[in-house]
This record gives C-alpha cells, structure tokens and sequence, in this order.
C-alpha cells in the first residue's frame, strides 16, 4: 500500500493555495490526506494557536501559501500590516513545522523581493544586492525574511533532523481565484474587471495609466502549482546541486514577458470588448520591465505550459463566476 504524506496547504482559500490543492488532487492525491484550515479555524498569526494545530495534526508536509496579498495601493495604504502579518505566520508556520517534525515546507514568496533596479531577466543571485521597491518594501522584506527562515532552519537542522525546506518565487500570477477588487488588485485581475465593465455598460473607450509600454510577465496560477509540487518533490541532492545554503529559492515564471499594451488587448479580446483602448501618458509606468529568469527551474526539468490567450480567457470565465 503507498503511504501518502499528510500534507498542509497554507492559504488554501487563496489564489495559489487553491491551486495548489486542485494539482494534488488531479495527480490522484487522496483528499483526506490533504490538511485544510480557514482563516476562522486557525489564525496563523496565532503562535500558541498554530504550534498546537501542528501538535495535534502530525504532518509530513507544508505548503505555506498563506499570505497577506494586494496592488500597489493595498500595500500603500496598509504597511504595517502587510510587514506584521507575513511576519508572523511565516514564523509562526516555519517554527512549529520544525518542532513538531516536519521535513518537507515549501514557502510560497513573490517576485518583488529583487532589487527595484535589477538587471532583467533577474535572477535568484540578484536578491539582497539593491534597494527594494518603496510601494511594496514591507510585503518584500517579509517574503526575504521567509527565504531566509528556511534557509536558515535548513542550515541548523537538515543534517540533526533532516530538515529540508524549501522556497518558490513566483512572477505575476493570474487565473482563477483571484482577487476583482476594483481598487486592491493587481494589473490583469484589475483590467479583466474593468473591460468587463466597459462591455457591459458599452463604453466607447478605456483608458489605461501609462504609455502602456513597460513589459510584463505573468504567469497562470496553475503552472505555478505545478512547479510547486515539482520544486517540493525534487530529490534532496537534485535541488542541493542547483542551489546553495545561503541562496536557496527557485523563481517560478513563464518565460517571456508582454508589454501592459499587449496584455490589455489580449484581455479586452478575451472579454468582447470592442471599444477603444487609450492611454493616459500623464500616469506613471511603473518599473520599465520585471522579468524573472527562470532557467534554475528549467534545468530542474520544469516549464510553464498555459500561454496567455487561454489562462486569460479561463480566468475570465472564472471571473464570471464571481459577479
């Protein structure tokens, strides 16, 4: 009979976390050996509370998808709570996995922990060489501190208790779960919403900040699931060769990258919009271009396989679903 490790997903309710729980389960994972919890049902930002759901649970495996998550007027406006509560369920979550057994984490973090500078593609060494992002800064040093949890618990205990944890950077991702608040979304939730909108009320344009030239690259949340169970089920000495102790994370990206130009009239192709779509150049672009080199992941036997026209257009039937 195969034992089937009992596995935690972290945020299940999230975009990624969702996805993460949709890939164990088409591989044939039987559902009562994947751990759930709500947010009602544990507070990771508990720590009594989550050292004794680990107590209690028994686990083999985390995947820590939890996160507090949003745009560049969520993590603005809210700060002090995106650097808290990432903290403390990274904590939280890490630590108590540690004490109570548990080999195997993989920590879910976020392409902006690279410098807002860096050389493009950017690749895992350029973490820690520059100034981070000022918009985002508090939800990027959480994710940085999160990578070095890791590192660091693998580092005092992987020889002693054969630890092994290990972390994932996703570039943008898109598709079903995701988050259509019109003011704390990111871009291609954000312009789903909005040519939605205007196809509905029959606008005659939409306009998009920016000169709609900086590049893009985004992701389908599903292939990041996939690689996430790959990057977790990698064999120890496999990852070991194309890593090291001290700068242990994988990016996770497409592959190429898309100007906002291409990506919102992809989108607006996908909804049936048929108006006009303007730009506002008085707007700020933003970062000319974020691109992740993802070739550390590629020699590990993994690439992306949805392209954008069909992630965007599943993504728009999932956001039909949600209005």
């Amino acid at each position: 009979m195969t034992h089937h490790p009992k596995i935690y997903v972290a945020g299940h309710r999230g975009m990624v976390g969702s996805a993460i729980v949709r890939k164990l389960l088409s591989n044939g994972y039987p559902a009562e050996r994947i751990v759930i919890r709500t947010h009602a049902e544990l507070d990771l930002t508990n720590q009594a509370a989550v050292q004794a759901f680990f107590a209690q649970e028994k686990l083999d495996q985390v995947y820590l998808a939890a996160a507090k998550v949003g745009g560049i007027h969520a993590n603005n406006t809210y700060p002090a709570e995106f650097i808290y509560q990432n903290l403390m369920m990274q904590a939280n979550v890490i630590d108590a996995a540690f004490r109570n057994g548990v080999q195997k984490l993989l920590f879910l973090g976020s392409s902006c922990i690279y410098p807002k500078l860096a050389d493009q593609p950017m690749r895992e060494d350029a973490l820690l060489t520059g100034t981070l992002e000022s918009t985002n800064e508090p939800y990027a040093i959480a994710k940085i501190a999160g990578i070095k949890l890791c590192e660091s618990y693998n580092r005092q205990y992987g020889a002693s208790h054969g630890v092994d944890y290990r972390s994932v950077m996703p570039t943008n991702l898109y598709g079903p779960g995701d988050n259509y608040h019109p003011d704390n979304s990111h871009v291609i939730p954000a312009l789903i919403r909005r040519f939605h909108e205007a196809k509905v009320k029959q606008a005659p344009s939409v306009t998009i900040w920016g000169t709609g030239t900086p590049k893009r690259e985004f992701l389908y949340v599903d292939d990041m699931a996939a690689a996430s169970v790959h990057v977790m089920n990698l064999p120890k000495p496999t990852y070991d060769q194309h890593t090291s102790p001290m700068l242990s994370h994988i990016n996770v990206g497409y592959g190429s990258d898309v100007s906002i130009a291409e990506a919102a009239q992809t989108i607006a192709q996908v909804v049936g919009y048929t108006g006009a779509v303007t730009f506002d150049t008085s707007k700020p672009d933003g970062t000319p271009r974020k691109w992740m080199d993802s070739s550390r992941l590629n020699s590990l036997g993994w690439q992306a396989q949805v392209p954008l026209l069909q992630g965007l257009t599943q993504a728009y039937q999932d956001f039909l679903t949600r209005i």
